[in-house]
């Protein structure tokens, strides 16, 4: 066992006359580290780029309920008023009155 240990070690399974075979073993398995390896690579720069889309989302919905937010208070009677006094007009004291058109037939 341990001439066996001593041949793995030195790399004569490398150089014998049957080495053809350990090579290309030895290489496919390099070609599937290699393309385990990329992989591992893409799927987490996939979960990077989701992540940063998720807080862009986050951020994006906070901002949209921020200015829903503004305009309510904007749409609002007193607000509006406030506004129109700063530009000189005031509200009317009169109420409105319907009108009502009869048809001519």
């Amino acid at each position: 066992m341990k001439k066996g240990i001593y041949k793995i070690l030195k790399g004569k399974f490398l150089v014998s006359e049957d080495s053809f075979k350990n090579w290309r073993a030895i290489l496919f398995i390099s070609a599937l580290a290699i393309v385990m390896i990329a992989s591992s690579h893409s799927a987490d720069k996939k979960v990077h780029e989701i992540a940063r889309l998720d807080n862009e989302a986050k951020e994006l919905k906070s901002a949209f309920l921020d200015s829903r937010s503004k305009l309510m208070k904007l749409k609002m009677e007193s607000a509006v008023i406030i506004k129109l006094k700063e530009k000189g007009l005031l509200s009317s004291v009169i109420p409105p009155k319907k009108i009502k058109v009869k048809s001519q037939n």
